[in-house]
Formats: C-alpha cells, structure tokens, sequence
C-alpha cells in the first residue's frame, strides 16, 4: 500500500533539508552513515568529535551519541530509528541538544539515491514540530551549516573507507 507523503512545500518553512552527491557506491556510503565504527570519524560539523554509546540501526533501535564541540561542550543525543529500508532510506526520531543548556527535537528522514554507478545522492531532511523550532536549530546550533560540514566530512571519510575494504579484500 502506497505511503502517503507530505509534499516539500506544505512543510517548507519546518524543514531543514541538506542534499549532497558522493563519489561512492549507495551501498558504501549507506555503510557509513549505518556502522558505529564508521560514523565516529565523520559525524558532525569540523572540529567536532562523536563517542557512540550505542546504535541499533532497526526499527525501534536507538542511537545515543554525544558530540564534543572544539570550545569542550557536550551535545548528548538519543535517537530512535522508525523506518530502516537498507539502502534507500533511514527515518529516525532525534532529541538532543548541549549539556545543560537549549535542546533540539525533530524527526530525521535520509534517502540514499543511486543517480548513477558509483555515485550517491544522500539527502538528509529534517522536519521540526513548528517553523519557531526550525528557526531556533537554525540559529542556536548552525544546523544548516553544521548539516553541510558534516557532509563535507562523509566525502572526505568514503576514499578513506574505500581505500581500506579495498586492502581487506586483496588479503
């Protein structure tokens, strides 16, 4: 049965949508964005670090993480993964937000696009409850351009992951 969408345009003004392409195999970069022992070395914007306490990726599963920011706060999240159609798409449920301080809900819906061989669309679209949500990540956290450097990290990463299935497969 058909799943009903919800156009771009009717939630506009409560996303947050951040789209790359990467020179990789929609598989790879669905392994990155999906294996603990991947995500540490890219997830969040430059200067930021990740310690992954645990991520089931799974209905149901859930993903606590704390990044810690280059000033040495800490932005502990929890997210629980709805929706898991490897490799096309990721939907999960975030709250988070600093230590202490401000936090941040919103549900996370990544689409991983073939747009050719060995090349992937990654889309990361990020749906707050009202536009003043969206508005307040925007500006208290940089999620727009944290989104953009944390991608900018993934394409940085994929070579590296490559490079090294690559040398475990001539073993």
């Amino acid at each position: 049965m058909p799943r009903k969408s919800s156009s771009a345009s009717e939630n506009s003004d409560r996303e947050i949508v951040i789209s790359r392409v990467f020179d990789a195999p929609r598989e790879l970069v669905w392994q990155a964005m999906t294996d603990p022992k991947h995500v540490v070395y890219w997830w969040g914007p430059r200067g930021f670090s990740t310690t992954i306490e645990i991520m089931e990726v799974r209905p149901g599963g859930v993903w606590k993480q704390t990044l810690h920011g280059p000033d040495g706060a800490n932005y502990p999240n929890k997210s629980i993964f709805k929706e898991v159609v490897p490799p096309e798409r990721i939907v999960y449920s975030h709250g988070g937000g600093r230590e202490d301080g401000p936090g941040a809900s919103f549900v996370a819906t990544w689409t991983f696009e073939e747009v050719e061989p060995n090349k992937t669309r990654l889309t990361m679209r990020l749906l707050f409850a009202s536009p003043e949500q969206r508005d307040f990540v925007a500006k208290e956290f940089g999620a727009i351009e944290g989104g953009k450097q944390t991608l900018e990290r993934l394409a940085e990463y994929l070579p590296e992951m490559l490079k090294s299935l690559g040398a475990r497969g001539r073993d």
